[in-house]
């Protein structure tokens, strides 16, 4: 017999479909099997009560997976005839009550009859009735009673099934231990209930000024993300419900429930095993969770908070992949204990996040099944906490699943500051991080509606002046004014946006009429994805006398119909343009040769490159984009598991380098930042299409600007840019789209 803990229906959580696998054919044939099985077990039969339970379970499903009703209403008959054998005393007739009471529970939300739910409620009173206190089963028999009381409340709007409710949750919880995770689905209802006391004014409106039945309910969703038992996944789909909550109503913890699920994102993230799964999985969780959360901190006047919370949440993807935060699989380079302690960490994480094994009826033997799961799962906490507090022991690590603090984020300005823009549907801000003053918050007039007519006015516009204006009016220009006594004139500022932002061409802002202002007269334009990897970009940055480039170039690539023309002619301007070869250790690959694997292997030996081949954005899978070689495309994943952590500089001569995936825009997944995570200090990349004159020109400027003095330094990679670009602002032939195509990333 089958028990089931009854789990809250109106918050975020995302019930295991046991249909995963399952078609209609497969139910219909187990279907009829139990029926040919059924016809075998003749009245009287002693397991003609499992066969006709074993059936019904079956119509059951198949009612849940194609919502036929004469599926559910053959259940319950078959559910009251297996009561009908399990009399008052049997040992399964509590099971069979429970069954029965949730089938005619599903009845009732599929058609509303009062009757059915009365009949549940009834039921799920006689089940508690034979688990007296002390009872194994007595805390899953109160949470399901209290769910319909609650659900006949909402029908109904008696107080008194609500109130009742309530009692029996606080009872239940009472009856779970410490580290059982079950305590999680609880807190869960019992803020449910208490919600619902909140709003239990006429037409759903806040019954009284009251505030306490409000307060309860943050503190039962707090708790039920702190159960550490309940495992990641689950910790974090209730914070995230908590948030939800404590926005709706403007409550106190709304920027603790936010900071919260960033830690659990954060921790969830780093032990999922699959790299490429990140992107998937990030899918299922609010893609403006980070930037929601920046704002609630910016209501609050702390602007330090919201950097870090937006530092926390935006790249998680790459944080994990490119070891930036310390995740775990960095700790492979810190020894045997480490490997270690990184493995433990990962089994115990995935076990917690598995649920707790279900127990067959009994009394003794269920006592002991019980508790044996109990000592389980203290166990695993227990040792999931020690884990962690070890790894925080290791040098580097003491971070370790923490968030990241304002305090070492504000070193990213060392060279210039940087401006962080935030837009979501509420307001939209800019934060100008300077490197030892305290940072500014600024709302800008617009918001995330106008903002997404402006990225589809640049990826419709072929004349982009007007755009760029609008650019400068509404945001660009509120940036300067602030700038002023941060940022000294023609001095380089890094600019990290968030949501639409990172689809805006920030950097070629400006009235674009005669003697009209633009950013590029004031200051230097380079980007960042997060503060983090400007900081690590810094740190490791080498002055080696030595360079060794590599000029990678595929004309014809593999299932193209025609030849890129222009690649063997800027391979040799690149050439041609770098100082001297005792400096620079020069070598190119091309046409036949530029397959996936020598240009994987030269770009490994090489720390300085450029790039020139058709370029292909994924949008569908990002981590699919890719440089198309002879025989095959070298991809974004590729690249990313790379470690390219000596590399200086890339500029990447192909169309849509730098464009991002619009459903996960604040993880900034495109081939600049890609290389930029893996290690590379400086790229230069593209925002679209870009013409073979233009790169011609453009990298011509570029490579003179760059080793003007006979040396290279991948530190003046964006001035070279800038003037490059000022360069053919005299081109009148030239369109303003592709002058302004190429922009810099990194340090």
């Amino acid at each position: 017999m089958t028990k089931t803990w009854i789990r809250p229906s109106h918050f975020t959580e995302k019930p295991w479909l046991c249909t995963q696998s399952v078609t209609q054919i497969d139910l219909d044939q187990a279907i009829a099997l139990h029926r040919e099985a059924l016809a075998l077990l003749l009245v009287g039969h002693k397991d003609r009560s499992k066969s006709l339970n074993n059936l019904a379970n079956g119509l059951s499903s198949c009612f849940e997976h194609r919502g036929n009703d004469e599926d559910l209403d053959q259940a319950i008959a078959l559910h009251r005839e297996v009561l009908a054998l399990h009399p008052v005393g049997h040992t399964e007739r509590s099971a069979s009550l429970s069954n029965l009471a949730n089938r005619l529970s599903s009845r009732f939300e599929h058609r509303g009859n009062d009757e059915d739910l009365n009949q549940a409620i009834a039921l799920h009173r006689e089940v508690l009735a034979l688990l007296p206190v002390g009872h194994t089963d007595r805390s899953m028999s109160l949470n399901n009673l209290a769910v319909r009381l609650s659900s006949h409340f909402e029908h109904r709007g008696n107080d008194e099934d609500l109130d009742e409710s309530r009692k029996n949750l606080l009872c239940a919880l009472t009856l779970l231990r410490q580290h059982d995770p079950r305590p999680s689905v609880v807190h869960q209802l019992l803020a449910e209930a208490y919600l619902l006391f909140h709003c239990s004014g006429p037409d759903g409106t806040v019954a009284c000024n009251n505030t306490d039945h409000l307060d309860a309910a943050m503190h039962h969703l707090k708790a039920a993300a702190n159960v550490v038992s309940g495992g990641l996944l689950s910790r974090l789909q209730r914070s995230l419900g908590w948030v939800l909550h404590a926005s709706e109503y403007s409550h106190g913890t709304q920027l603790e429930a936010y900071a919260t699920s960033m830690q659990l994102l954060d921790a969830y993230m780093s032990v999922t095993a699959s790299v490429s799964s990140h992107h998937d999985i990030m899918k299922e969780f609010p893609s403006t969770l980070a930037v929601d959360a920046a704002l609630c901190a910016l209501r609050s006047s702390d602007a330090r908070h919201a950097v870090e919370l937006v530092e926390q949440g935006r790249t998680i993807i790459w944080t994990q992949m490119a070891h930036l935060c310390t995740p775990l699989d960095s700790l492979e380079t810190c020894g045997d204990h480490a490997v270690t302690l990184m493995n433990k960490f990962r089994d115990l994480s995935s076990l917690l996040n598995k649920p707790p094994a279900s127990h067959s009826e009994g009394t003794s033997r269920v006592v002991v099944e019980a508790e044996a799961e109990e000592t389980r799962y203290r166990r695993l906490v227990e040792d999931w906490n020690g884990t962690a507090e070890e790894i925080w022991k290791i040098e580097g690590f003491s971070r370790f699943l923490l968030p990241p603090l304002f305090s070492d984020l504000q070193d990213a300005g060392c060279d210039g500051p940087i401006i962080l823009l935030i837009a979501s549907e509420s307001s939209c801000y800019v934060i100008i991080v300077p490197h030892e003053q305290l940072p500014t918050s600024i709302q800008l007039r617009t918001n995330l509606e106008k903002l997404a007519e402006l990225v589809l006015a640049f990826r419709k516009a072929v004349p982009k002046d007007a755009a760029l204006r609008e650019l400068w009016n509404i945001v660009v220009c509120l940036v300067v004014k602030n700038l002023s006594g941060i940022a000294q004139q023609g001095s380089q500022i890094w600019w990290c946006p968030t949501s639409v932002f990172n689809f805006l061409p920030l950097h070629t802002a400006g009235e674009y009429r005669k003697d009209g202002e633009s950013l590029s007269r004031h200051y230097i334009s380079s980007y960042t994805p997060s503060l983090t990897a400007l900081i690590k970009a810094r740190a490791s940055h080498d002055r080696s006398p030595l360079v060794p480039f590599v000029a990678i170039g595929q004309n014809r690539p593999a299932g193209a119909l025609f030849t890129l023309d222009a690649v063997e002619p800027e391979l040799e301007l690149v050439r041609r343009l770098l100082p001297p070869s005792l400096t620079v250790l020069f070598s190119k690959i091309t046409s036949v040769y530029a397959t996936k694997l020598t240009a994987l292997c030269a770009l490994r030996d090489n720390t300085w490159f450029h790039l020139a081949c058709h370029g292909m954005q994924r949008i569908d899978e990002p981590f699919q984009s890719a440089f198309l070689m002879r025989d095959q495309p070298l991809s974004l994943l590729d690249i990313a598991q790379m470690d390219l952590s000596r590399h200086q500089f890339g500029f990447l001569s192909a169309c849509e380098t730098a464009v991002g995936d619009f459903s996960t825009p604040d993880q900034v997944i495109h081939l600049v930042a890609g290389l930029q995570f893996a290690g590379v200090k400086s790229v230069i990349g593209t925002l679209w299409n870009v013409d073979d004159g233009t790169v011609q020109h453009l990298v011509e400027a570029f490579y003179k600007n760059l080793c003007r003095d006979g040396t290279m330094n991948s530190k003046r990679a964006a001035r070279a840019l800038h003037r490059a670009v000022q360069s053919l602002a005299s081109d009148k032939d030239m369109p303003l789209a592709q002058r302004i195509v190429f922009m810099h990333i990194g340090i």
